[in-house]
């Protein structure tokens, strides 16, 4: 059985993962000062997050799910190239509709398409398609089992700069209740089986970092790992170097560095850290 993958630009992935695995991803919209842009063309992630910082709330930029043309397309062009089946893995459908589109896409095609919310973001989202795409020659069954194998294994943790992005998105009307009105703090939050959850808050960037970096610590013998920031390489770098500092010896070789996309910058906002990580 031949197995085709797709995931949405959510999924963070890397250009030369997507082509090494024919994976095919469908990107999200970004609509900025009026003009839409597929997630990933016609403005870079740095570009983006630079704009961000300077943005007045009246020109703020929303997103948007991909169509169900965008994802008819893939599936159709995937069966064409001769795959017996679909995987369609993607963000958690809690926190956007992007999973909506791919369920009523794949009402097309009965019987040949899975879709699968991964309940995560970013390479939490990523590293499920991987573990699909390297399973996918032992058939839907091994694809399927990889996958559930590493969500049980996965965390993502992320500290924002701010609550001003996540309070403006109305996204996770939980967290805000949880941190009120704290604008000023570093609110420190989990990604896991589709919801975000508060972890606690800081008052400084330092205090952030070092949270970040002992949660990392924490997770032991690792088969994957990547470093996430929204415009934040600095501070990535070192949350990267205090880990290999450590714990040399328990992280993989082929480690994810990552600046995260814009459609999920916009409602985190620029200057976060994190990172997402599967246990050995």
């Amino acid at each position: 059985m031949k197995i085709g993958i797709v995931t949405d630009s959510t999924s963070d992935l890397p250009q030369y993962l997507i082509e090494g695995h024919e994976l095919e991803i469908v990107p999200s919209i970004l609509i900025l000062d009026g003009k839409e842009y597929a997630d990933g063309i016609g403005i870079s992630r740095e570009d983006f997050y630079n704009q961000l910082t300077t943005l007045h709330a009246s020109r703020y930029p929303t997103t948007a799910a991909p169509s169900i043309g965008d994802f008819t397309a893939r599936y159709n062009s995937l069966l064409a190239r001769g795959c017996d089946h679909i995987l369609s893995i993607h963000a958690a459908g809690t926190l956007t509709a992007i999973i909506n589109s791919a369920r009523q896409a794949a009402d097309d095609f009965p019987n040949k398409i899975t879709i699968i919310d991964s309940g995560s973001l970013s390479l939490g989202l990523g590293f499920q398609v991987l573990a699909a795409a390297e399973s996918a020659e032992l058939g839907l069954p091994a694809a399927l089992e990889a996958i559930e194998s590493t969500r049980k294994r996965l965390r993502v943790f992320a500290a924002l700069d701010t609550m001003e992005n996540l309070k403006r998105s109305g996204r996770v009307p939980g967290m805000v209740a949880f941190f009120g009105g704290m604008l000023s703090i570093k609110p420190m939050v989990e990604i896991r089986e589709g919801n975000v959850k508060p972890i606690g808050a800081v008052r400084t960037t330092k205090r952030a970092d070092e949270r970040m970096l002992n949660l990392l610590l924490e997770m032991g013998e690792m088969e994957r790992l990547a470093i996430l920031h929204t415009n934040a390489e600095s501070r990535a770098k070192e949350l990267l170097n205090g880990v290999m500092d450590r714990q040399h010896k328990l992280v993989p070789r082929d480690i994810l560095f990552v600046n995260v996309t814009a459609v999920i910058g916009t409602h985190l906002g620029a200057h976060g850290l994190g990172f997402a990580a599967v246990r050995k």
